[in-house]
């Protein structure tokens, strides 16, 4: 039996976010030869208040990813100058990840390519479209986390 489901919240969601990772995945390796699980690392830590230093098992809450994960890419990461790791001072078991002046450099290649993608993914709708969707979008994401932290919408 086949069915449809274009027309359900949770599959064009996911779709779409898997389209536009995959694109702005390819651009980011062409372009400025980071991927995009290299590119979310230093945006994540750049979006700390405490100067962009989290530990490792903090990163991996935030990106969504094991422990195991986010310790292989930081190895790649810290190798290549993007990001550099720093034992605790008040715990030895842990290690503080902090951002490289290069990562800068980084990062505002990632954010060129990012709204480079937005421009033209939403470039199907008119503008007015455009704020609507986001706004709807943002809406739907709040409620989530209300919902997220116990709170009713």
């Amino acid at each position: 039996m086949k069915r449809d489901f274009t027309q359900r919240f949770g599959f064009l969601v996911n779709d779409v976010a898997k389209l536009h990772g995959e694109a702005f995945d390819r651009l980011a390796r062409e372009r400025i030869g980071l991927s995009r699980a290299q590119c979310r690392l230093l945006g994540v830590l750049a979006m700390n208040d405490e100067d962009g230093t989290l530990s490792q098992t903090e990163l991996a809450q935030r990106l969504g990813l094991s422990t195991m994960a986010v310790a292989t890419l930081c190895d790649r990461m810290a190798a290549a100058g993007w990001i550099r790791r720093e034992p605790s001072t008040t715990d030895r078991r842990i290690n503080l990840i902090h951002l490289e002046p290069s990562a800068g450099k980084a990062l505002d290649g990632a954010l060129t390519i990012s709204d480079s993608l937005q421009a033209r993914t939403l470039g199907v709708l008119e503008p007015a479209e455009r704020v609507q969707l986001l706004a709807l979008l943002g809406k739907v994401r709040s409620g989530l986390l209300d919902s997220a932290s116990g709170e009713k919408p």
